[in-house]
């Protein structure tokens, strides 16, 4: 459901003409979700559908350079914009812009290593620097530090418990036979990129099924519990985030942009392909 100015609203009232491909999706799954998505004015479900989108695209990006999966304690980083801390925290260094540091993973994402929450982060950052701009970002993030779930205030990640899934939700699949030597692979953070298309870090661009057959490859012995979709999402919170924005509102981030932006074309899975 979709409320904008304390009304119910319906797709074909939010715009006069159809958007994009990949927007439209989301508004269609907006205005049919049990979850209530409410806004003071248009230019805030916009900057959320861009943000949403650009979630995406960062998924894919990051995806394509390449970082490792790692422990925190074989967490490694590029050390002309970043040093590793006592707890394996990527931290940025003095004097250097936090979004020259942020775009260096993804384009020099081999020089990096670490685990699926920190890479969750890492994702949300960049499209919250392409949602409100160089100068903001700067601003708002100047002591970045990438580590696990511990996040910039700015960011303001809203969590909470639903089935009821879109786009660009960050989930979680637990694996609650876990075994003891492989605590890492207790769960798997993913994005949602499509119905049942996730990208999880360390596992790639893949369908649910072959997230939770990973991880049952890393249970204990005599293990009965599989892994499983769990109800938890995490999102930024995109109205607060919204006051920020520089760039234009209707600027359209569709799927050919992910594309052409990541140099992906197709990503095939089992009989069926997917663009990017």
């Amino acid at each position: 459901m979709i409320i904008i100015n304390q009304k119910q609203m319906e797709v074909n009232q939010v715009f006069t003409g159809k958007p994009s491909g990949k927007k439209y999706q989301l508004l269609q799954m907006m205005a049919k979700s049990k979850r209530v998505y409410e806004y003071r004015t248009i230019g805030e479900l916009e900057f959320e559908l861009n943000m949403r989108l650009r979630i995406m695209r960062a998924s894919v990006l990051l995806n394509k350079s390449g970082p490792g999966f790692a422990t925190f304690t074989t967490t490694r980083c590029n050390e002309k914009y970043w040093y590793l801390d006592y707890r394996g925290a990527i931290v940025l260094k003095p004097n250097v812009l936090p979004h020259t540091a942020l775009n260096d993973i993804f384009i020099n994402g081999k020089k990096y290593a670490f685990e699926c929450a920190t890479a969750m982060l890492i994702i949300f950052y960049k499209a919250v620097l392409e949602s409100i701009g160089t100068a903001n970002f700067n601003r708002l993030f100047a002591g970045l530090t990438l580590y696990d779930w511990q996040y910039d205030a700015d960011l303001d990640l809203i969590i909470f418990n639903t089935t009821d899934f879109l786009l660009g939700d960050c989930l979680y699949f637990e694996n609650p036979d876990v075994n003891p030597k492989t605590l890492h692979w207790q769960g798997e953070n993913a994005i949602l990129l499509e119905r049942n298309l996730y990208f999880a870090h360390g596992i790639g661009i893949v369908p649910g099924k072959f997230i939770i057959d990973f991880l049952n490859t890393k249970r204990k012995k005599n293990a009965t519990r599989e892994a499983y979709l769990t109800d938890v999402v995490a999102i930024p919170n995109f109205r607060y985030l919204s006051q920020f924005r520089v760039l234009d509102d209707h600027e359209a981030v569709g799927l050919h942009q992910i594309s052409h932006s990541s140099n992906l074309i197709v990503s095939e899975i089992g009989t069926k392909t997917y663009l990017f």
